[in-house]
């Protein structure tokens, strides 16, 4: 089984959990005010449950949309530096891959007769693709 469908399949097992212990909880409800009242008393515990579901349903819808206004509020707010952090990310990291193309190129060029054909192909190979990735990356900083 793929990781798509474990993920599919557990949201839909959730969900359907979720609508049973409602349906529960409501047919619960229900049978509590339909139950014989002695002294007032279960009629007095379905209106204390309907008040505190009723209550519960009003504080989640308080914090979502206050969840939801300080997510926009601070993307808003987040907007104009997402822009410079990429470069800037794009910058640091040309700057490590450069750094690597020139160790690379540092240790071919000190022990250019003491390695072997393969060890030196390894070598020339790391530093033409840290050489072509950090030059590339200071490319796609600047058309940023």
């Amino acid at each position: 089984m793929r990781p798509q469908n474990i993920g599919r399949a557990l949201g839909i097992g959730v969900r359907i959990a979720g609508r049973i212990a409602g349906q529960r909880i409501a047919g619960s409800a229900q049978s509590a005010s339909s139950a014989p009242h002695v002294n007032g008393q279960s009629v007095e515990a379905a209106n204390r449950v309907a008040q505190v579901q009723s209550q519960a349903r009003a504080a989640a819808n308080i914090a979502a949309q206050t969840s939801r206004g300080v997510s926009k509020g601070i993307g808003g707010f987040l907007r104009p530096f997402r822009r410079v952090g990429g470069i800037v990310w794009l910058e640091v990291t040309g700057t490590f891959f450069l750094l690597f193309a020139a160790l690379f190129a540092l240790r071919l060029w000190q022990s250019w007769s003491g390695i072997g054909q393969i060890s030196r192909d390894l070598s020339i190979g790391a530093a033409v693709v840290f050489f072509y990735l950090g030059v590339t990356s200071f490319w796609r900083a600047r058309h940023r």
